[in-house]
């Protein structure tokens, strides 16, 4: 039966001997290449030193994400396929490391689960584990909010205070002579307060506008007091 291949790639050299030595217990599989040295790894993928099915990289090398760099280095190299390690705490680098071609994840912790995700890497049958997939579900769920909040920030930074005041009242259904009246304004002013909304905002309508505003929050963070 053809063996496995197997890399390595972990700066803990205790951690390192005895991951080699467990998986090589596995009659299925051979660790053929063991590093914790970026620099040695870069240099055995340009030299072919040892050709991989799997590459088992840990994130976090001296202290910082070398491994997601290297992940995208080694899949593009070798053609295998990259299961990043990783600690609890470092779990939003997950991300990132898929981004650059990893197709898994594991929990250091959980180092009896290797095995099986090296056959599953191996085989191609299991492309992403659920926790891996659920992980990046929550990643992607961060990142939208933060867009949102991004976006949010941008609108609120665009019209003034004013603006948004106005906003809220169309939002309520008075037309813009009703506000010019409720707010002591000239129709003409109101009508070039909602000009100068529908150019920052892009809009094609006030109510358009409204409704967006609406929808961001803007009017209950404004009634919060921020």
């Amino acid at each position: 039966m053809e063996r496995i291949r197997v890399w390595i790639v972990e700066d803990d050299r205790d951690w390192l001997r005895g991951l080699t030595a467990y998986l090589n217990r596995e009659s299925d599989m051979e660790v053929v290449y063991a590093s914790g040295e970026p620099e040695e790894v870069r240099s055995a993928l340009l030299e072919g030193k040892a050709s991989a099915d799997v590459i088992l990289m840990d994130i976090m090398l001296d202290g910082v994400p070398e491994g997601v760099r290297l992940a995208e280095e080694a899949a593009l190299s070798t053609g295998a396929r990259v299961i990043m390690l990783t600690s609890m705490e470092e779990k939003e680098l997950i991300l990132r490391s898929f981004q650059a071609g990893a197709i898994d994840y594991q929990i250091k912790s959980d180092f009896e689960a290797l095995p099986a995700a090296v056959r599953a890497a191996a085989s191609r049958q299991s492309p992403i584990s659920p926790a891996a997939a659920e992980r990046m579900r929550e990643e992607f769920r961060r990142l939208k909010q933060l867009e949102r909040e991004f976006e949010v920030k941008k609108m609120r930074d665009l019209i003034t205070p004013a603006e948004l005041e106005l906003l809220e009242l169309i939002d309520e259904g008075y037309s813009q002579s009703q506000i010019a009246e409720k707010r002591f304004l000239s129709l003409r002013t109101v009508k070039n307060h909602v000009g100068n909304i529908l150019r920052k905002l892009k809009s094609e309508s006030s109510k358009d506008a409204a409704k967006q505003a609406k929808e961001m929050g803007l009017f209950d963070r404004e009634q919060g007091g921020e």
